[in-house]
């Protein structure tokens, strides 16, 4: 049975305070429907890190999954860049 594809998103680490969870920001450029201008959407989302490996600021990649707990559905893929 093939497994479907599932979303991927790359942020950065906003919060590590978590037990096993991070908090990572995703921004994205949306052009504004009627004045055109490019504006920066930004969302949280919270994701497991299983081995508590990241740190704020690092550039990561999560990927959706099961329901983890109440609002926890994404995990660490990878971290793609240390925080400096």
């Amino acid at each position: 049975m093939e497994r479907n594809l599932r979303k991927e998103r790359i942020g950065i680490v906003a919060s590590n305070k978590m037990e096993k969870s991070i908090s990572v920001l995703v921004e994205r450029k949306m052009k504004h429907p009627m004045y055109g201008k490019f504006v920066n959407k930004s969302r949280k989302f919270i994701a497991h890190d299983e081995k508590n490996e990241c740190n704020e600021g690092d550039l990561v990649k999560i990927m959706e999954t099961r329901p983890i707990s109440k609002n926890k559905c994404w995990r660490l893929v990878e971290i793609l860049e240390r925080a400096k």
